[in-house]
């Protein structure tokens, strides 16, 4: 079978499944709240992520809020998403730079986003996307193991894993495929244990576990 025939199998049978609707898991009211939340996600789950944001947000709601920020009260704020030292003081110097260098609003271009302190590929594309519309692909944990596990890539290194998906996936499917791949990952393609039995994609795993 050839290459696209298969993915194209593969993305119909993720279609039926899980519908063509975007979804991002992060709460998110704007570009600001997304990118400071997307920084935040690292090494931890949106859940937990999602029960800070509020608190966060509601004291800081804009770039040039938590440009003034004291580092102090964003880690009390954020304490238990893990990281918060660092954490912190990225998405305030990211804010700062936000402020001066982009009049305050969260820039577009993958340039312009991996510029920000905190902010990779990863992030920028999850901004591009969910915010902007524009074709990006997001490669998480998730994206990573289970892109590889379908034969869709053989690297490990998230940039190069893109650039593979970028040449396999058609650009509609871009955001979709991160969407579909995490809740496929949440809900059956576990790191340690995939439950296999239930896999509706099991036919295309190139590691399949009895």
């Amino acid at each position: 079978m050839a290459v696209s025939a298969r993915t194209k199998e593969i993305l119909e049978i993720l279609d039926r499944n899980y519908g063509t609707e975007y979804k991002c898991y992060l709460n998110h009211m704007n570009a600001y709240e997304l990118l400071v939340a997307t920084i935040l996600s690292a090494q931890c789950t949106d859940a937990r992520v999602n029960m800070v944001t509020g608190d966060l947000f509601r004291e800081y709601p804009d770039p040039a809020a938590m440009a003034a920020a004291d580092i102090k009260r964003v880690e009390e704020l954020i304490h238990s998403v893990g990281f918060y030292h660092n954490k912190a003081a990225n998405i305030i110097a990211c804010s700062r730079k936000i402020v001066s260098d982009f009049g305050g609003e969260v820039p577009r271009t993958i340039e312009e986003l991996t510029s920000l302190p905190g902010v990779g590929r990863k992030t920028a594309n999850v901004i591009r996307g969910n915010i902007f519309d524009d074709p990006s692909i997001v490669v998480d944990t998730h994206v990573k193991r289970i892109s590889k596990r379908l034969g869709l890539t053989k690297e490990t290194d998230p940039e190069k894993v893109e650039f593979d998906l970028m040449k396999k996936l058609p650009k509609d499917h871009w955001i979709l495929w991160n969407i579909h791949i995490i809740r496929f990952g949440r809900e059956i393609c576990y790191a340690r244990k995939p439950d296999c039995a239930q896999c509706f994609l099991r036919n295309y795993c190139i590691e399949q576990r009895s």
